[in-house]
């Protein structure tokens, strides 16, 4: 009889998508840019932040059946830099401590539910969900015993991230550690247009007030000039001057 070898750790085949779109939709989508590249923009200095969106994590070596694609995920004290998928044996075993997951219509609740066990099983700290078509938000946070609901979500400053979430209007808005509003692509466009704005302008006033000077200077060199004309041909000023 043939006796089969097991495979080895490194000939296991670690898929880097399952053939799934990002998003569903663009509300979806447009939340899971805004929540990344602001964060992006948050530990942009920090080397050893890693910051990722819709990236297989596979927690335990050797079993590539065990993953999960959180649609933003950040794990602190890991570098950045680019990686086919989040392999948590070849990060020093550290998990992405905080995730978020942005609900769309084909999300069921047993999926959700898998999804909350998966994270309480591998680590995570802080997991977050935010339906943007009913502006329902809700958290957990690992305690003594695992993931725990956050009861009071409105107001709530991430432990780990230091960010604020508020539902007080008509969809999430989230703040930085600064008190700065996280902003879409858009928003970040127009205020980069508005400063370039600004800066032409002062630029401008800046231009013609070096104009007015360099005048206001050919000015009394002429008189200058003038004056010594003045002297050389009468040896004095005239009495009027």
């Amino acid at each position: 009889m043939v006796q089969l070898q097991p495979l080895l750790s490194s000939d296991i085949i670690y898929p880097e998508s399952d053939g799934k779109p990002m998003a569903d939709n663009t509300k979806q989508f447009r939340w899971i840019v805004i929540i990344k590249q602001n964060l992006d923009q948050i530990y942009a200095n920090d080397p050893n932040v890693f910051v990722a969106g819709d990236l297989f994590w596979y927690p335990v070596e050797g079993r590539n059946t065990i993953v999960q694609a959180p649609d933003v995920m950040i794990a602190l004290d890991r570098p950045k830099g680019d990686r086919p998928s989040y392999k948590q044996w070849q990060e020093n075993g550290i998990p992405p401590q905080v995730v978020f997951e942005i609900l769309s219509p084909c999300n069921s609740q047993t999926d959700m539910e898998k999804k909350l066990l998966f994270y309480d099983r591998y680590g995570v700290e802080e997991y977050y969900i935010y339906d943007p078509d009913r502006n329902q938000f809700k958290g957990w946070l690992r305690r003594e015993m695992g993931l725990d609901v956050i009861e009071e979500i409105n107001g709530w400053v991430s432990p780990r991230l230091g960010i604020r979430f508020d539902l007080s209007g008509e969809e999430l808005q989230i703040y930085r550690p600064d008190n700065n509003p996280f902003l879409s692509y858009q928003e970040v466009s127009e205020q980069l247009a508005q400063e370039r704005q600004r800066s032409d302008q002062e630029y401008q006033r800046a231009e013609q007030e070096r104009q007015r000077a360099e005048n206001a200077q050919q000015r009394l060199a002429e008189m200058e000039t003038v004056l010594q004309q003045y002297r050389d041909h009468f040896g004095s000023l005239p009495p009027e001057l």
